[in-house]
């Protein structure tokens, strides 16, 4: 598998409490002088591209709580290695800022939205935002910044309600509704037995809508697999990080937003890329660490039963 993806996470603050992504106990923010500054990111993300990094996804926390990072998109949408620059986000500031996203280079956009029920988002999320989440989808697709791809991590008894209204989605918006398997990150997130596989929400929505045709998996990229509900505007899409393993199939590594590189979310394993570039090391050291780190990638990827905690916002999924 050649590793083309890389995922950046640009701060670890966020506007919303999500409890799958938040711990119960609170979290201990990274001390502000400890976070990535734009130029670093851009520093290392483009020396990544010298080593064959082609697609680039900005993450969070919540990547638009960053202040000025339009100009950071702008910047990397500069690189010319760089053939895809995305973003994930809850959607809830994504309003106000789609057009400058857009115009400054922007791809295409993920927005986090777990359930179209009122009271059941401010459940998940800690907050009364489903309307400004909302606003923000149909923001993203005014603009342009498509395929625009709906992430929704369904728990039991928490929002698995929300399944058929948010496969509804796909039938009435040209959207990608995406179901997200939950997996647990620490001890202080909702516990494992919570989670609704794949095939049971495929059952569910088939009962509802009739057997789901097959979107062919040419050019497939990352792990979903992709389905249409008949004469549907949009599609569905499954992401099983826990029925399943797609380890040989990852393509991605990720840039927390304390400078470390993780070849796999799950594994303990990392590298401090920031000491390196905060002690004025020469780009072609740099570029042979990156080097090493990719190659290495494999030997980490493999998920066992000793998952290593952390805390998600810090990293961004």
């Amino acid at each position: 598998m050649t590793v083309d993806y890389l995922r950046v996470s640009v701060t670890d603050r966020c506007n919303l409490r999500c409890v799958y992504c938040y711990p119960s106990g609170g979290c201990k923010l990274i001390e502000r002088t400890e976070i990535l500054r734009f130029e670093e990111i851009y520093h290392i993300v483009r020396l990544f591209a010298i080593c064959g990094i082609r697609k680039v996804r900005l993450t969070g926390g919540e990547p638009l709580v960053r202040s000025n990072i339009v100009n950071l998109v702008e910047k990397l949408a500069g690189l010319k290695e760089i053939e895809e620059l995305t973003l994930t986000t809850n959607g809830v500031l994504l309003e106000q800022k789609a057009e400058e996203l857009k115009n400054a280079g922007l791809h295409r956009i993920n927005i986090s939205v777990d359930s179209t029920e009122r009271q059941s988002y401010k459940d998940i999320t800690g907050f009364d935002n489903l309307k400004n989440a909302m606003k923000g989808i149909h923001k993203a697709l005014d603009v342009a910044l498509a395929p625009v791809k709906i992430n929704c991590v369904i728990i039991k008894g928490l929002n698995s309600s929300q399944i058929i209204p948010l496969a509804q989605m796909s039938i009435d918006l040209p959207v990608a509704v995406r179901f997200i398997e939950y997996c647990p990150t620490s001890r202080y997130t909702k516990p494992a037995g919570d989670f609704v596989s794949s095939s049971q929400i495929r059952r569910i929505i088939e009962r509802e809508h009739g057997q789901l045709s097959t979107i062919s998996a040419t050019n497939r990229n990352g792990p979903a697999l992709h389905f249409k509900i008949n004469n549907a505007a949009g599609t569905i899409g499954f992401i099983s990080g826990r029925s399943t393993v797609f380890c040989h199939n990852c393509n991605r590594i990720r840039l927390t937003s304390d400078g470390m590189i993780k070849p796999c979310l799950y594994s303990s394993k990392h590298y401090n890329i920031k000491r390196l570039i905060r002690t004025g090391a020469a780009d072609e050291e740099v570029i042979q660490f990156l080097t090493g780190v990719i190659e290495e990638k494999n030997q980490y990827t493999k998920l066992t039963s000793s998952v290593n905690e952390f805390d998600m916002q810090r990293i961004g999924g």
